[in-house]
């Protein structure tokens, strides 16, 4: 009797999820987080924690697909190229329907009574305030992305859409131009083409996000199950999701992650390279993208080693700073009344495309549809274990309706004007200045050619490359994070070593596909793990709203 006393109040183990506060539908179940684990704990020598099968098949998943990459990098390219060409020309269809499934599911999950439930339970109070929540979410979601498209990507689609439709002998359609564009129509093709770059970066990919973010934390929270993508599918299969359907949802999960974050560090150094050769003169050769992931991979790890309250939350927070004050400059010193004004006008302009972008079938623009849409829709999902998990963990305590309010709306608005700012920018000065070296400029360096049109072009340009640097230090460590909290079995405070293992692997298999086909090889990874991470999250839809209608309310 005595012994279960002392059970009873013993406090709860750290690597467990926080208890629910107040009544919720709690899964009775016998799993014990960590059951299925290996652990070797020696302070200062060795620690280990790791679920032994999905840590196992996922570390020498990735630890051959590195290798062979290293060793057959002559030969791969072509490989690579013909995977993504397949997987986005075949598949388009498919990622669009379901990004748009993703988004009505938000939607109705806001407006309907289930939006009042509270995660955590109803008495949870929010461990971060506002403006930490908020700083979190940004950096981690798509910073770096940002950084390499917030010009290239809005004055390319304009260009494309000024060009309108263009056709080979053979009457297939050959141009990139979003839609039907708007040929020699310079107000129309910059309307078209800042609603086609914020329908990329906007509601569409913070949904799929918010869906895998909303299902986690949901299950771990109200639920009282690990905080792991297999728990999601309990309503769904029962105590099988320990078994191998669990594994292999889990499994998916980290090489969606690993993969999606090694696209996105290969793209932030390329840039940063690129940086670094138009401020200072130096060769932006592989060798010098190759040594700038190593250096910023060891940042990564270093900010993991500092934990989340001092490396993770400290960075996004410094990040965001940095962020909001480069906007303030381009607005104040760049077209202002241009850009506050292009800022609602590319909301109507946004809305009024919305059903004709977001469109699956029966559309022309394949190479847009395909190359650009498909593409950024599998990227997102990939990303969407990593950066999901990542929300849920910082927003316990939120209702359903609010967290989702924010977490599509807050990162939309600040996307819209941070795209509006620099790409509109960017477009003014071809169309109003005439600047062509923007245009003419390769992507990666077309961020510091608009900033070189400005003042303080030295000062904004390294500020730019700091910002890419600590968005991906902050998406990594993050990432790391997550990956191992998945391969430690729902653990949450699994060995550090851990952490610098996976923080490690996202850099050299960023490197070993620069080597093996550069940037194509990085978009053909992030879409083929995103193809089948996708299946698995629309059938987290369904659990959801299982989960969701269980709760007392």
């Amino acid at each position: 009797m005595t012994e279960n006393n002392e059970t009873a109040v013993e406090p709860p183990s750290p690597d467990a999820v926080p208890a629910p506060e107040g009544p919720t539908e709690v899964i009775e179940t016998d799993y014990n987080i960590g059951q299925d684990n290996i652990s070797y704990r020696r302070r200062f020598v060795f620690e280990m924690d790791i679920h032994n099968v999905v840590f196992s098949v996922s570390a020498i998943g990735i630890v051959a697909f590195t290798f062979l990459t290293l060793a057959f990098q002559t030969t791969l390219g072509p490989v690579f190229a013909n995977l993504r060409d397949f997987l986005t020309s075949n598949l388009a269809w498919f990622f669009i329907s379901s990004a748009n499934i993703f988004v009505l599911l938000c939607i109705a999950l806001i407006v309907l009574p289930l939006g009042k439930i509270r995660l955590g339970g109803p008495d949870a109070r929010p461990d971060y305030s506002y403006l930490s929540w908020f700083a979190m979410l940004f950096a981690a979601g798509m910073g770096i992305g940002l950084m390499f498209y917030g010009v290239s990507e809005p004055l390319g689609n304009y260009t494309a859409a000024f060009g309108g439709e263009v056709f080979n002998a053979d009457g297939v359609r050959t141009d990139w131009s979003p839609l039907g564009g708007a040929v020699g129509d310079a107000e129309g093709s910059r309307r078209l083409a800042m609603a086609a770059t914020i329908f990329h970066w906007a509601i569409h990919p913070w949904s799929i996000y918010a869906i895998v973010a909303l299902s986690l934390a949901l299950f771990a929270y109200n639920k009282g199950l690990p905080l792991t993508l297999r728990s999601v599918f309990y309503p769904l299969i029962g105590e099988r999701v320990w078994g191998w359907p669990g594994h292999i949802i889990d499994i998916l999960a980290i090489f969606a992650t690993i993969f999606g974050l090694s696209t996105s560090l290969g793209v932030g150094a390329r840039q940063a390279s690129a940086g670094l050769e138009f401020l200072f003169g130096i060769p932006s050769t592989t060798a010098t993208i190759i040594f700038l992931i190593i250096i910023i991979t060891g940042i990564a790890a270093a900010s993991v080693m500092a934990g989340m309250d001092k490396g993770v939350k400290l960075l996004s927070e410094v990040n965001m700073i940095l962020a909001l004050v480069l906007l303030a400059f381009i607005i104040i010193v760049g077209p202002t009344l241009q850009i506050f004004r292009g800022f609602f006008l590319n909301l109507l302009a946004y809305v009024e495309y919305l059903p004709e972008l977001s469109n699956p079938i029966g559309r022309t623009d394949d190479n847009f549809r395909q190359g650009w849409t498909a593409f950024y829709w599998a990227w997102w999902i990939s990303w969407s274990p990593f950066v999901g998990m990542f929300i849920a963990r910082v927003s316990r305590g939120r209702t359903v309706r609010e967290f989702l309010i924010a977490v599509l709306l807050i990162p939309s608005i600040v996307s819209t004007l941070w795209m509006t700012a620099l790409g509109g920018t960017a477009i003014s000065q071809v169309v109003v200045d005439g600047i062509s070296k923007v245009q003419d400029a390769d992507l990666e360096i077309q961020l510091f050619q608009m900033l070189a049109q400005l003042p303080l072009t030295s000062i904004t340009s390294l500020v730019g490359i700091i910002l890419v640097i600590v968005f991906f230090v902050t998406s990594s460590d993050s990432g790391s994070l997550v990956i191992d909290t998945i391969a430690a079995g729902g653990k949450m405070n699994a060995p550090t070593p851990q952490r610098v293992f996976w923080a490690t692997f996202e850099g050299l298999v960023a490197i070993a596909l620069l080597l093996g086909g550069g940037l194509i090889a990085l978009q053909a990874m992030a879409v083929s793990t995103g193809f089948p991470f996708t299946i698995v999250l629309l059938i987290a839809c369904v659990s959801l709203v299982k989960g969701l209608r269980s709760e007392p309310r």
